[in-house]
């Protein structure tokens, strides 16, 4: 059983930065592509990024058009951990932003078919 934690949201001015961590403990991400989803209040929760395993070695594989140029998602296959780089942040950034480990679609037309998935952690962005 893979626990997964999320760490680094917090309240960002606008136009400000953040990066987000994903820690994973219980067994190894290696096989597993990595993604980060965000759910707004109100909204359905979206893929923002993904990349694939350590094993494929592809890279991200997967960004929404909301986020393009502005995010980039890496992952440490030694500490076992992911992380989402977010620039250029505003208010319509703000949700819970929650990593999951599990199968991709490598053609970006349909979300990660996870396995596990972390609580989440909450960005802000002030207005």
């Amino acid at each position: 059983q893979v626990q997964l934690v999320e760490s680094g949201g917090g309240l960002v001015q606008p136009g400000g930065s953040l990066r987000l961590s994903c820690t994973a403990s219980g067994g190894s991400t290696d096989n597993y592509a990595i993604a980060w989803f965000r759910q707004a209040p109100g909204k359905e929760r979206e893929e923002v990024s993904c990349i694939s395993s350590a094993s494929r070695r592809d890279g991200p594989i997967h960004y929404a058009d909301s986020v393009k140029g502005r995010f980039t998602v890496t992952r440490d296959n030694g500490k076992n951990a992911a992380y989402l780089q977010m620039n250029s942040l505003d208010a319509v950034d703000t949700a819970v932003y929650s990593c999951a480990i599990g199968v991709p679609d490598y053609s970006g037309n349909n979300p990660l078919s996870v396995d596990y998935w972390g609580k989440g952690t909450l960005v802000t962005g002030s207005s």
